[in-house]
């Protein structure tokens, strides 16, 4: 009997979890951000496959966790009782699946070959109204005075990390999630699953970053700004025409600029100014329109937000390098809604027309919870102040601007 309780408790993860207890710390990391996407709602459709991820990733024997290369394309596993090293870059996918598992097949697959990422933007495009930046195009600026965080922080964690690293590290500024994986993928894969984790989170956490960092750095004044008043007093004299022709010429020109200045881009703006046009077009492809916003647009949701939390195991997460991803990412977040509230101020000090600083806090890419949280701030300083429109010109072009830093890093770092 007691050999059997003993084969018994052998089978079960016990013993492992009761040796290294850092286990439950991991535990503990995906219950929080299974509470944060499904209790508090924030960013669920991706928080919460992350934080399952995490979860099943941090099982002993489950085989479920990714085992990340080294740097020389190394993987070290356990066979037949044995360790065993094979170099990544020579096994085969069936192979892959076979000896590392499942998880690690759709890693290597779909993350690691920075597949996944440009698809995403292919339904962030087709998802995305490009309308109220053309609308105001002169708010469009302020999505890259806010990638300012990204390039402020990479010169302060250059100090911490190799330069690739810090970039990496900076490209959490942006806030936006497949951004910061497709640029730590090319510059530092081994970094990927904190970045990723510390990326969405962030995300997930504007309605609280957001409202912190303008509440340090603006007046009730400056926040009671009403543009639809500004309108009145300063119309804008450039009239559009044909709005529904330069929403179709737009992505097709925005491609080929950024094509020509900054190729390394290319596979991110291009793909979302591809959704977009989609979108544009109308009923002509609203077939794939429906296909990339929708069915295509999901099934990589679920599997980038898979594959991203089974990198964090205790051995890639547990470390000081992890805490300062953390650090540094909060930094360089915070910093990003400075750079363009302080981009706005610097504006109003040369201009009659005077603009509400919450557009400059919403260069980000996080669209379009920003936005309304942006809306909300301004609505509790003046019930008729409502900017969301104004928001939103600089919060999709935010997201033109973070895909631009992403090339300019690669560009120069890869």
């Amino acid at each position: 009997m007691q050999d059997i309780l003993d084969k018994i408790y052998g089978m079960t993860a016990l013993g492992s979890i009761i040796d290294s207890p850092q286990f439950l710390i991991m535990y503990a990391l995906a219950f929080l951000l299974l509470y944060l996407g499904i209790k508090k709602e924030f960013e669920p459709l991706l928080l919460v496959p992350i934080a399952f991820g995490v979860l099943i990733a941090n099982f002993p024997g489950g085989n479920m966790g990714v085992i990340a290369a080294d740097g020389d394309g190394l993987v070290h596993f356990m066979k037949d009782g044995k360790e065993v090293a094979k170099n990544i870059y020579e096994m085969s996918l069936p192979e892959i699946a076979h000896d590392l598992g499942i998880m690690n097949f759709l890693y290597y697959a779909l993350i690691k070959t920075g597949f996944l990422p440009p698809i995403i933007f292919m339904g962030v495009g087709a998802l995305t109204d490009f309308g109220p930046m053309l609308r105001n195009l002169k708010l469009a600026i302020f999505g890259a005075g806010a990638q300012f965080g990204i390039f402020a922080v990479l010169l302060v964690a250059c100090n911490f990390f190799s330069l690739k690293e810090a970039a990496s590290l900076a490209i959490i500024g942006g806030a936006d999630g497949p951004t910061a994986i497709f640029t730590t993928i090319k510059l530092a894969p081994d970094l990927l699953g904190p970045i990723a984790i510390a990326a969405y989170s962030y995300m997930a956490l504007v309605p609280v970053i957001l409202p912190l960092v303008v509440k340090l750095t603006c007046s009730e004044k400056e926040l009671k700004i009403n543009m639809k008043e500004q309108d009145k007093l300063y119309p804008n004299k450039t009239e559009i025409k044909n709005l529904k022709a330069l929403k179709i010429i737009f992505p097709i020109a925005t491609t080929t600029v950024v094509a020509i200045i900054v190729p390394a881009a290319v596979s991110l703006v291009g793909m979302l100014m591809f959704g977009n046009l989609l979108k544009e077009i109308g009923s002509n492809t609203s077939r794939i329109y429906d296909a990339a916003s929708n069915t295509i647009m999901n099934s990589a949701t679920i599997f980038l937000g898979l594959c991203v939390g089974a990198t964090m195991t205790v051995e890639a997460f547990l470390n000081w390098t992890t805490i300062g991803i953390v650090a540094g990412g909060f930094l360089a977040f915070g910093f990003s809604i400075f750079g363009g509230i302080l981009l706005v101020k610097v504006m109003n000090l040369f201009s009659k027309k005077k603009i509400n600083p919450l557009i400059g806090a919403t260069g980000l890419s996080a669209v379009p919870m920003a936005s309304r949280v942006a809306n909300d701030i301004a609505l509790k300083y003046d019930s008729r102040n409502h900017v969301l429109n104004y928001c939103m010109s600089s919060n999709v072009s935010g997201v033109i601007g973070s895909a631009v830093a992403a090339g300019i890093l690669i560009s120069f770092l890869g």
